[in-house]
């Protein structure tokens, strides 16, 4: 069964080799103004045995930021930077999309300019931590986006998606998950808006409609992914009817025939429940599909297997293990993560993880 995890497939306007693809995974280690740090270069090269990597979480303008150190892709600073590290994976055979992302409410006002608040679908603060110069804080009270505010906001998402091309990204991915700016405009626990963007479903729709359509015009159907996280396990995301939400989001999706659509149906090991959403959910979209969530080589085989899924993201298995892919190809065992060095710091515990090749001869 752990054949089919190799067999090469193609989606959008790539063919890739496997199905095992790295997750966006934040490792806070970028320069305070959003470049890439250098480093960066041998930490998605030494990855690019996956089938796909998708970038860290990346923000599409200064007010998308939300945590300390993440990365952006809207100055040509940006732009250098990161043709750098697409180079690294291109050069060793990889493929790489840009995650592009605007946090919303979730953000401190001391990561924003001129210490702004942080823009939302409402006023009213999340219930979360973000990571600050000073540690974990509690994020600061949003304000409502103006309706005269939201064009502009839809431009910074085909600007970025624009520079993520020219910075040589094989393709971006919308993130429109995990209770950040787009699902905060979805889902009706946080949406409040009485204007065309709240209420009915349609209108809560509407904004990630339009932002994937303007990036989809910006470079392409075949180019643009999306993420979706239906059942609202982070960031104090929640709605009322989830199933009639994302049925018709997927639908609609469906229609724009985008190159994926990536689904988180679990937010990590602890989640429990929501399995059934995810099921029904899944005859609402006709193409290519990652599923991600806690899975391993056993059940990402079965998934890929079962036809339920084309390709499998996988998370924090790939911080420690550069090599995933080899690994669960041949059984090796995987390394152990430091989860001291998920986020900041320098290269320990981000480009100093071994090999399994080299595990082996070292043994010999």
């Amino acid at each position: 069964m752990a054949d089919t995890l190799f067999t090469p497939i193609q989606f959008g306007a790539l063919n890739v080799p496997n199905r095992i693809f790295m997750a966006p995974l934040t490792r806070n280690r970028a320069k305070s103004d959003g470049t890439p740090n250098a480093m960066a270069e041998t930490y998605y090269g030494q990855r690019a045995s996956a089938g796909l990597l998708i970038s860290e979480a990346t923000q599409i303008s200064p007010y998308g930021k939300g945590y300390i150190d993440t990365p952006g892709i809207y100055t040509d600073e940006h732009v250098a930077a990161w043709r750098g590290i697409t180079d690294a994976v291109h050069a060793n055979g990889g493929r790489i999309f840009c995650q592009l992302w605007h946090v919303g409410r979730i953000s401190h006002s001391s990561l924003l300019p001129n210490n702004d608040a942080p823009v939302s679908s409402t006023d009213v603060a999340a219930d979360a931590k973000t990571f600050t110069a000073n540690g974990f804080e509690s994020t600061s009270k949003p304000r409502a986006l103006a309706l005269s505010e939201i064009p502009q906001l839809i431009e910074d998402y085909a600007h970025a998606a624009k520079l993520a091309i020219q910075a040589g990204f094989d393709g971006v991915e919308v993130h429109s998950a995990n209770g950040y700016l787009l699902d905060q405009f979805l889902q009706d626990g946080v949406n409040k808006r009485d204007d065309v963007y709240g209420g009915s479903i349609e209108n809560r729709t509407r904004l990630t409609l339009e932002v994937v359509d303007r990036v989809v015009k910006e470079i392409g159907a075949d180019r643009t992914g999306i993420r979706l996280s239906p059942r609202g396990d982070s960031n104090d995301i929640s709605d009322s009817d989830p199933e009639a939400l994302f049925s018709a989001l997927y639908k609609a999706l469906d229609q724009r025939k985008l190159a994926y659509l990536h689904i988180v149906e679990r937010f990590g090991h602890g989640s429990e429940g929501g399995e059934e959403l995810i099921k029904k959910l899944r005859p609402n979209w006709t193409g290519f599909y990652i599923a991600n969530g806690a899975y391993d080589a056993e059940s990402s085989a079965k998934v890929v297997a079962d036809g339920y899924a084309h390709a499998v993201a996988i998370g924090k298995p790939f911080i420690a293990n550069p090599d995933l892919p080899e690994r669960f190809r041949t059984g090796a065992p995987l390394n152990a993560q430091d989860t001291d060095t998920f986020y900041g710091g320098g290269a320990k515990g981000y480009i100093d993880y071994p090999f399994a090749t080299l595990d082996r001869e070292k043994a010999a």
